[in-house]
């Protein structure tokens, strides 16, 4: 291939405003290996080709093709009404995948789609093919349901991508047509109204930041503000915290509504906040984020324990059968959460992001890549019945007619390398612990390492120092929460640990060789809920290093019925096992049967459940 042209190599969230922690430029830091490289290879070979061809398949790409005029337009639109934001995810994860291993292929597809887009586009900069075809003069007309500015903000994220990870810059042309026009036309003084379904806040904000057009941070500025002051008109039974109008984004305490719309909204009012130095704003997205994973968070990281609206419950409202946990929405949490690491510097950000990626993020892929889960529920009874698609009984699927969470997780793992490591004035940090290497400058000199690990199945993590200047800086290591009794040495001697669930600073004049070692205890533990959570009440779930564990019926002996078998006191005994669902480890769980009789219960990995049959299985089970 031709060599790429130049890009600033600024990763997906490149504050421009200080933050505590920094993002690492694309390519700063690489995955080479392991659990996440081997389910990136997967979405590069197989999932994000394989989508190119259901976008065609769902009419997606011909609804392009007809507002770009290659296609007769009457034969109208077809899909949902924000089918276009698949295309944009869809080529956000493309970008992401041309920075790390250029392909041809996809960068023929890559040109081809986005010139599509471009022609789609209307003169005066609007675009959107649902109004184009099947709405004509509907332009902002129907901003509760219609998803305009929602599909307008995955375009400007794609736009970003694509600038950055290649240096193409045709969807970049195209998103800042755009988003002149939505500066000229919303605003104080101008027309007042948000979108029914947040995201154009923080694709504005990066958009500004790629651009420094101050007029794009200051519409999302407004976007969040303007939000809670009844400017939305609530849909069917639905009330205004549906969409998040019922509280100015910086009263809220208690996240309520749609929970994928009201985590991009945090994401982007933190943005703002960061931006604007708003200190205030970010205050009270911290407050809120505190009691979202405190008591409306699962186990897994996932979020929404409603059907009725997808929404989130009240606190400690968390039913694991009826868990919708939609894996946009644990994607979403992921975004929130590392925004709110950079801005912080806080690891219990970090800790958060890898519980939702290893649990509820990863979960809404299957292992080939190829099938897909919308909602991750964390129980199946016996004789479950599959009455919705998005049902877990009904399988994973090929794709959605509400196609959001496919092309989601795609761009997800394609930009995974961006949340390795960071750094600041006095070194790097490490949050996700991966085979990797990582570069930074330090100060106009270069700073290296690479990481070696089994992890998350064991717990060992060497850490080379491949290059280092010749004064004194700070490798920062992530003590997960859950890592009580982990130990630390440089070249075999032993640091002092002090308390988990917070970053351990080395500071030293590194010499190139050095070697540290974190032994993290990666072993099966037994979780008891909160008893708040009266659905799981007496209950217990395993967890292993940052794996959450299942029960899932075909692995239990014949007379295991899972919704009457309880667990009892004794070892789990943990074992390897490479032929079983891409290499997992399981653990065998002592149970104890209704007649009062003795059993050995097998728990695997959540994140890998349904990936053989679709039956019985609980994450929680009874304790008592």
């Amino acid at each position: 291939m031709p060599p790429r042209p130049r890009t600033d190599r600024a990763a997906a969230v490149a504050p421009v405003a200080s933050t505590a922690l920094r993002p690492l430029p694309l390519g700063a830091a690489t995955i080479t290996a392991g659990f996440w490289r081997d389910r990136q290879d997967v979405n590069r070979k197989a999932t994000i080709p394989a989508a190119g061809e259901r976008l065609e398949e769902a009419g997606t790409l011909r609804n392009l093709r007809r507002a770009a005029g290659r296609e007769p337009a009457a034969d109208g639109f077809t899909g949902r009404l924000f089918a276009d934001s698949d295309v944009y995810k869809w080529l956000e994860a493309v970008a992401w995948e041309q920075s790390c291993e250029p392909s041809e292929d996809l960068a023929e597809r890559q040109a081809a789609t986005s010139a599509l887009v471009a022609a789609a586009q209307e003169p005066d900069g609007y675009l959107n093919t649902y109004v184009r075809l099947a709405s004509p003069g509907g332009r902002f007309t129907d901003l509760e349901k219609g998803h305009e500015l929602y599909c307008a903000g995955h375009l400007l994220q794609a736009a970003v991508a694509q600038y950055r990870a290649t240096g193409d810059g045709t969807l970049l042309t195209v998103a800042t047509r755009f988003a002149d026009l939505l500066a000229a036309h919303f605003g104080p003084g101008r027309v007042e109204g948000v979108d029914g379904h947040p995201l154009i806040e923080m694709a504005l904000v990066e958009l500004y930041r790629a651009t420094g057009t101050q007029s794009y941070l200051e519409l999302a500025q407004y976007f969040v503000e303007a939000r809670g002051h009844g400017l939305l008109v609530p849909p069917g039974h639905h009330g205004p915290a549906y969409f998040q109008d019922h509280l100015p984004v910086r009263e809220v305490r208690i996240l309520a509504g749609h929970a994928v719309r009201a985590l991009y909204l945090a994401s982007g009012a933190t943005d703002v906040a960061v931006e604007t130095g708003d200190t205030e704003l970010l205050d009270a997205l911290r407050s809120t984020w505190q009691t979202m994973t405190e008591s409306q968070t699962y186990l897994t990281g996932g979020a929404g324990s409603r059907w009725y609206g997808e929404a989130f419950g009240d606190p400690f409202e968390l039913p694991p059968d009826t868990a919708y946990c939609e894996t946009c929405a644990a994607i979403a949490s992921v975004q929130w959460s590392w925004r709110l690491l950079l801005a912080t510097g806080d690891t219990k950000y970090a800790d958060q992001v890898e519980r939702t990626l290893y649990n509820a993020v990863v979960s809404g892929v299957s292992l080939t890549g190829g099938e897909f889960f919308y909602v991750n529920t964390l129980k199946v009874r016996d004789g479950a019945y599959a009455d919705d698609q998005r049902s877990a009984v009904a399988g994973r699927q090929p794709w959605y007619g509400t196609a959001c969470c496919p092309p989601n997780v795609m761009r997800t793992l394609a930009s995974l390398d961006q949340l390795v490591a960071t750094s600041d004035q006095d070194g790097l940090q490490l949050h996700l612990y991966a085979p990797a290497t990582v570069s930074a400058d330090l100060h106009g000199e270069p700073v290296g390492l690479t990481v070696t690990t089994r992890y998350p199945w064991h717990g060992k993590v060497s850490i080379i120092v491949t290059e280092s200047p010749g004064s004194p800086w700070t490798l920062s290591l992530r003590l997960p929460a859950w890592a009580e009794g982990c130990t630390v040495t440089v070249n075999g001697s032993e640091e002092p640990i002090g308390q988990v669930g917070r970053s351990l600073p080395l500071h030293r004049r590194w010499q190139q060789g050095d070697e540290v070692i974190l032994e993290l205890p990666v072993r099966a533990r037994r979780t008891l809920p909160d008893d708040r959570v009266d659905s799981v009440r007496g209950c217990v779930a395993i967890e292993r290093g940052p794996l959450v564990y299942c029960f899932e019926q075909l692995d239990q002996p014949e007379a295991v019925v899972l919704d009457r078998t309880a667990v009892v006191a004794g070892e789990l005994v943990e074992s390897d096992q490479p032929g079983l669902l891409g290499g997992v480890t399981t653990v065998a769980v002592p149970g104890r049967l209704p007649d009062g009789s003795a059993t050995t219960l097998t728990a695997i990995p959540y994140y890998a459940w349904a990936n053989r049959s679709v039956g019985p299985m609980t994450v929680w089970i009874d304790a008592r």
